[in-house]
């Protein structure tokens, strides 16, 4: 079965790797005791060996129960039952009355007697059936030169064997138990760890379109749990922000669409209530020509506003020359600019050259325009100017409007907005014109900049990047 909780995973790797450390400690352990274990023995029965060495060596006795009994208590601790000690000639045989026999006779073995003959001790195993093997070190007595005897020492390995099974059980014991309560340990802190996890997927699944003002709950620890929610807080926060505009945005168009097809759909109705003279119709059809050139207007600039978002605006890239297209926006707009009153100037220092989009900067030449004649009173004045140098060509659009106050900068660029005073004089528009400005200047690798105060106008300047051919 899969498991699909993060905790009980945790909990399984834990214990899984804890089980491997373990048995890895365990073996290690093990090994290292047995090896322990032999070393100890084998220098132990070196020495009784060595004591009996010198005892023959000085013409002495075999020794009595109760000396030998000593003598492996002075080396191993305690007296085994199962031991045994043997005097050997250097041909082999066995000295009956200097020797401990034990139930049963362990033969000499040729190495043994071999090793012997050279002077080195030879250590065995004897495995016999139905009892433990039996340890057994066979070494030279020398004597000026010479081998005179052999001296066997033995003992059973019971002792040593049942010690490497008492810690076997032990760990057999405490590994389980162990395990159990590291993996209990282990699932209660995957689950306190986690605990904020589940809180925010509790708080998760209640936010919705409708309910983005939810936050997840963030604690005072800086450890990753806690950047993550506010990761998230973060991401929820510009989701809202996007969630606003967007119904902000949809309500705006809209409202800005309803109202010419409105009108559109009203002038049509009544043209077609009675019979009209040919002019009437004309009327008609010229009004809803004006309608329809409105909402076509709307629909491409919320067209370049979609593009650009998703960063899809296609540009056709040439050489523009700024000073012919400045003419030719003044010529355009000198008959919108009259029909307000307004004189519309064109300052050009020297000739500049940008690499760009031609209509694209045509059309953000005509929005700036456009919108400053519209925040112009009548009397006023519109000039547009040119300058460059060796980095930027700067493009100022200056009018001596309304002006704009701290506010009402920061918003201008925003989509459907327009000024107060604006909407008050009835001006036609939709508050798309900045809007649209804006990422032309950013598609061309430039900036704009606003200045402006209450009743003293507004200086727009456009910076691209200048080409010099």
């Amino acid at each position: 079965m899969r498991i699909r909780s993060i905790g009980s995973k945790l909990t399984a790797w834990y214990t899984s790797l804890l089980t491997l450390t373990f048995l890895l400690l365990g073996g290690i352990s093990y090994g290292l005791l047995a090896y322990s274990l032999s070393r100890d023995m084998d220098s132990a029965l070196n020495g009784v060996a060595e004591v009996m060495a010198q005892k023959t060596r000085l013409g002495g006795n075999a020794p009595f129960p109760s000396d030998v009994d000593e003598l492996f208590r002075r080396f191993f601790g305690f007296s085994p039952l199962d031991r045994y000690i043997e005097i050997f000639d250097p041909l082999g045989r066995r000295d009956s009355h200097q020797t401990r026999r034990r139930s049963q006779d362990l033969p000499l073995s040729p190495k043994a007697l071999k090793s012997a003959s050279q002077g080195l001790a030879t250590f065995e195993t004897y495995k016999i059936t139905g009892t433990y093997p039996v340890r057994v070190l066979t070494m030279p007595v020398i004597q000026t030169g010479r081998v005179t005897n052999l001296v066997r020492v033995g003992m059973s390995l019971e002792n040593m064997y049942r010690t490497r099974r008492r810690f076997l059980l032990i760990m057999a014991a405490v590994l389980p138990l162990g395990l159990l309560l590291a993996g209990g340990g282990g699932w209660l802190l995957a689950r306190r760890a986690l605990r904020p996890v589940d809180r925010m997927t509790r708080t998760a699944l209640r936010i919705s379109g409708e309910h983005l003002d939810e936050r997840l709950q963030e604690t005072e620890s800086d450890d990753e749990l806690n950047r993550l929610a506010k990761t998230l807080n973060d991401m929820l926060g510009r989701l809202d922000d996007s969630f606003h505009q967007m119904r902000q945005f949809s309500a705006d168009a809209s409202h800005e669409l309803q109202t010419p097809l409105t009108i559109l759909k009203g002038e049509m109705e009544v043209a077609l209530r009675s019979p009209r003279s040919p002019e009437e119709y004309q009327r008609v059809l010229k009004s809803g020509l004006e309608e329809i050139e409105r909402i076509n207007h709307l629909v491409e600039g919320l067209l370049l506003l979609a593009r650009a978002d998703a960063g899809v605006l296609r540009l056709d890239f040439q050489l523009v020359e700024i000073k012919e297209l400045l003419q030719e926006i003044r010529e355009q707009m000198k008959v919108v600019a009259d029909d307000h009153a307004i004189s519309l100037d064109l300052i050009i220092l020297e000739p500049a050259y940008v690499r760009g989009d031609r209509e694209h900067l045509r059309r953000l030449l005509l929005n700036l325009v456009d919108n400053a004649i519209k925040y112009t009173p009548a009397g006023g004045s519109v000039t547009l100017s040119l300058d460059s140098d060796t980095d930027w060509a700067s493009l100022k659009v200056v009018d001596t409007g309304i002006g704009l106050s701290k506010d009402e900068q920061e918003r201008i660029f925003s989509r459907f907005h327009r000024a107060t005073e604006t909407r008050s004089r009835d001006e036609k528009g939709v508050g798309l014109g900045l809007s649209i400005v804006r990422p032309i200047v950013e598609a061309h690798g430039g900036r704009i900049d606003v200045e402006s105060a209450p009743g003293q106008g507004s200086t727009f300047t456009v910076f691209l990047p200048a080409h010099h051919s």
